[in-house]
């Protein structure tokens, strides 16, 4: 068996990709993520059938480093799979140490260790297309780095640092940039989510500079897929995309949940100002992807906004009792 470590496993993509991973019976998958296990109705793999070919370590980049060093050379796994970061926008403006030291340095640690070892075929790294800046035009995997905000220029700061690994050691990295993942387990406090609850508690839902942004919203399993077929497939050294075929504003996308649920658009919804740092545009090129692997989105919105909204319905009485705002750790 191929054993697969997935960084990052309890979060909303890493969760999700395990689960697909155990779709397949030649995986041995290895979770670690710095909080325990959260309940399982946030967790998509928790409920597959082969759930006995997944294990759990609960470990800090930034803490444990140490314990998460001896695990790997332990395990030894061909393939390691990082999503472990601090990914919000907004609040890196407020404590960009925070975003720094794990997306930066930890991974830096992380790194200078693994090129010293033999068993590791490929690195996946899950970048994001924030590092580009506001996204006009054909924005391919070439296009500059420009970060808008301390936790984009963390993240590319950590690409540059993978990218010398690679020129200097021939360090097996593969990096992904997929734009904005969305789906049922996702965070509370996200924009589909908190949405969709905030209608169900009658309450305004708040569009930062009314909602006039474009986003690139792509569904969580077709992102895994791209992530799993790069794993599998991808160049060592590349970059590639994962997006949707076209962006859409976030009032748009509210509107088109408003219309699933049946609401007032206007009733429901209120502006207030922008984010800092809040790039116009994410739509990006993922013409690399779709004819290297033959890749393609399979979700279409609205399906993956019903689903949203199912899963909401399903697990309403857990939802009412977690916590509804974005919980800083450091």
């Amino acid at each position: 068996m191929k054993t697969v470590v997935v960084l990052g496993s309890n979060s909303f993509s890493g969760q999700d990709f395990v689960d697909l991973l155990l779709d397949d019976p030649e995986y041995d998958v290895i979770g670690v993520s710095r909080r325990p296990e959260p309940a399982a109705w946030k967790l998509k793999y928790r409920s597959h059938a082969a759930v006995a070919r997944f294990r759990f370590f609960a470990l800090d980049m930034n803490r444990d480093m140490p314990e998460l060093l001896t695990l790997l050379d332990r395990e030894r796994p061909r393939y390691i799979v990082n999503f472990a970061a601090q990914s919000e926008v907004a609040p890196s403006w407020e404590r960009p140490e925070h975003w720094f030291q794990t997306n930066t340095v930890a991974l830096a640690e992380l790194v200078n260790h693994l090129r010293r070892q033999t068993y590791l075929d490929k690195y996946v790294h899950i970048s994001s297309p924030e590092v580009y800046g506001t996204c006009r035009g054909n924005v391919t995997e070439q296009a500059p780095l420009n970060p808008s905000t301390p936790y984009a220029a963390s993240k590319a700061a950590a690409d540059m640092l993978l990218a010398v690994y690679r020129k200097q050691y021939g360090f097996p990295v593969t990096t992904v940039r997929a734009t904005n993942v969305y789906g049922a387990r996702q965070q509370l406090f996200k924009i589909v989510l908190r949405s969709i609850i905030s209608m169900k508690l009658d309450k305004k839902i708040s569009l930062h500079g009314g909602g006039r942004a474009v986003k690139s919203y792509i569904h969580v399993r077709d992102v895994s897929r791209g992530e799993l077929a790069i794993m599998q497939h991808g160049e060592l050294g590349e970059i590639y995309h994962l997006s949707p075929d076209e962006g859409i504003a976030v009032c748009d996308l509210v509107r088109e949940l408003v219309f699933l649920l049946d609401k007032n658009f206007a009733e429901v919804t209120q502006a207030v100002d922008e984010r800092p740092g809040q790039d116009a545009a994410y739509v990006i090129d993922s013409s690399l992807a779709r004819s290297r692997f033959a890749w393609r989105p399979r979700i279409e919105l609205r399906q993956g906004l019903e689903e949203a909204i199912t899963w909401v319905d399903r697990y309403w009485n857990e939802i009412q009792t977690a916590p509804l705002d974005y919980e800083h750790l450091a």
